[in-house]
């Protein structure tokens, strides 16, 4: 028998094609009044979409000219001879077809019928093979899969924690966590010298398109390990899951860049190389120009850089659009040259000197027909700029090439960054991360100085995974606590049972958490995590199917000891 929905069903003068769907797939059913019996012939002409049957019969090759190719069975049919309604389904809101027009909102409401979608179930499927591809690989290098508390203390470090009232101890709370950082790193002082997880995190953040309250990340720590150990850990797993998820041979070794290097030429610590522009640094150049904002902003201490364009030609009416695109970045204009046979056409062209424009030139490797965009101003407004610019820049030209997959490792992250609505150093990962030996002896006196042992792995413009080799002893972590604001009492409060166990022979120790949630986004080529969940929450943390977060009674609130403030 081979049950599912009906997906489609026409109807040709008593003969009853109906296309039958279920995870796999859908197949062709043919129901002919000079085969099948007449009861089945009469409860085949009452079936409607989204019915649940079960039909037997012969399995055929489709007569020449019907095979449809489209399909995975599109060669063949069942001729019915039985057929039983198992369900009968009211009309559906919307359409459960691929292409879809019903708006986001209406299908996360029915989102049990939007997962009948065949995209939304070769999600799904991908996403189960993705997880089985990971357990084996992490298996088979020795690591044990061990569960780690989801109500935990909590230890507000980065983003907000969703808190859970304990009825048991009044007016204290549990948190869900962001991370199971603290208890991977107290199995590694267990002896547990390898361990992972498929973790569910909480985040009570503000939401986009790839972020949720709730995801899911592929946690790994060991013990006794260096950076160049998780690199092919991780390497080597990823290159499994794209091989036997999707059919893509991905080459390892990936290649790496320091934080840096990926600042300077990017903009950014998550490139996509995709895009062939490079940022250029020209701060130098136009150190005694004669336009005025390229003198101030030296004059400043600030920056100067650009990109150049080759090979297509962008119009003033385009040019204009970018610039009013970077002023949603901070900069207050974009500079843009066009670099023709004869002269530079360009508004800035006539304050800029023969030395200067011959320098630019050598700078960028200018050739003619090159567009040149150019900002100047705060270091951090430069960067966001002109690397979202690039990117933009290069989707609006057809430049991303969405079949290919360019790994990068970044490396060598700043330890601590300056926070100057909190007036203190805040870690650019977490606090626990260790710092190079290099730089340990600034980490008091030159803090910003100091870089991490700390490491990203990108995949598309995207960071879909981070880690460090953590600090393993009290006497460090103390030092680093005591740089980012965080006194002894404060940090023993927050973090006592992890300093406590410092001190019991922790083993030198480090890891990774990828987004696993973001890996199959990519994977499908979805443009949101949501299409890779099952049952997601919107961008204001709601869900509109179960209608939560939800009111409670008053019975509740008293158990709890609260009240609501209105």
């Amino acid at each position: 028998m081979l049950t599912g929905w009906v997906g489609s069903r026409r109807d040709l003068g008593g003969l009853i094609f109906l296309g039958l769907r279920d995870r796999f797939g859908i197949t062709q059913v043919v129901v002919n009044p000079q085969g099948a019996a007449k009861e089945v012939c009469e409860a085949a002409s009452g079936l409607r979409f989204e019915y649940v049957v079960a039909v037997g019969g012969v399995v055929s090759k489709r007569p020449e000219g019907q095979i449809n190719k489209s399909m995975k069975t599109g060669e063949i049919e069942v001729n019915v001879d039985k057929l039983e309604i198992l369900n009968t389904a009211k009309t559906p809101p919307f359409l459960i077809e691929d292409d879809v027009d019903a708006s986001e909102d209406v299908r996360l409401k029915y989102r049990y019928l939007d997962l009948r979608r065949p995209k939304l179930q070769k999600s799904l499927w991908i996403r189960h093979h993705a997880a089985q591809v990971v357990r084996r690989h992490l298996s088979d290098e020795g690591f044990l899969e061990v569960e780690t508390p989801v109500l935990t203390k909590s230890t507000p470090e980065g983003a907000r924690d969703y808190l859970v009232p304990s009825r048991v101890s009044p007016g204290k709370f549990f948190a869900l966590p962001q991370s199971p950082q603290l208890f991977k790193q107290l199995l590694m002082v267990s002896g547990c010298d390898r361990y992972f997880q498929i973790a569910k995190c909480y985040r009570d953040e503000d939401l986009r398109a790839d972020r949720q309250p709730e995801f899911t990340q592929i946690d790994i720590e060991a013990s006794f390990i260096d950076r160049e150990f998780i690199y092919k850990l991780i390497e080597g797993m990823l290159q499994k899951i794209f091989k036997e998820v999707v059919g893509k041979d991905i080459k390892v070794p990936f290649e790496r860049i320091t934080y840096a290097e990926s600042k300077e030429h990017y903009g950014t610590d998550r490139p996509d190389r995709r895009i062939p522009f490079k940022l250029v640094t020209v701060t130098d150049i136009f150190k005694n120009s004669a336009f005025k904002i390229f003198t101030d902003c030296v004059a400043r201490g600030d920056r100067i850089k650009g990109f150049a364009v080759s090979g297509k030609e962008i119009s003033r009416k385009v040019i204009d659009e970018l610039s009013e695109f970077v002023k949603g970045y901070g900069a207050e204009g974009l500079a843009w040259i066009k670099v023709q046979k004869d002269k530079w056409q360009s508004p800035i062209a006539k304050f800029l000197t023969e030395d200067e424009k011959q320098n630019l030139t050598r700078a960028m490797n200018l050739k003619e027909g090159d567009t040149v965009f150019i900002v100047a101003d705060k270091p951090k407004i430069v960067d966001d700029a002109l690397g979202n610019l690039r990117v933009h820049l290069g989707e609006r030209l057809g430049l991303v090439d969405n079949e290919h997959f360019d790994f990068i490792w970044v490396t060598d992250f700043p330890m601590l960054e300056w926070s100057p609505e909190e007036k203190r150093y805040v870690a650019c990962h977490h606090p626990f991360t260790s710092p190079n030996p290099d730089d340990a002896d600034a980490l008091e006196s030159h803090p910003e100085k100091v870089r991490a042992l700390a490491y990203d792995i990108v995949l598309n413009g995207s960071e879909i995974g981070g880690g460090s080799i953590r600090i393993h002893r009290r006497d460090l972590q103390s030092r680093v606590f005591k740089v980012l604001g965080i006194g002894e009492e404060e940090a023993v409060a927050k973090f006592g049972f992890l300093l406590e166990a410092l001190e019991f022979g922790a083993p030198p120790h480090g890891g990774i958490a990828l987004g696993f949630d973001r890996l199959v986004m990519m994977l499908c080529g979805s443009e949101s995590i949501r299409d890779v969940i099952a049952f997601p929450k919107t961008t204001s943390a709601s869900d509109l199917m179960s209608g939560a977060p939800s009111d409670v009674s008053e019975n509740q609130l008293a158990e709890l000891k609260l009240k609501v403030i209105k």
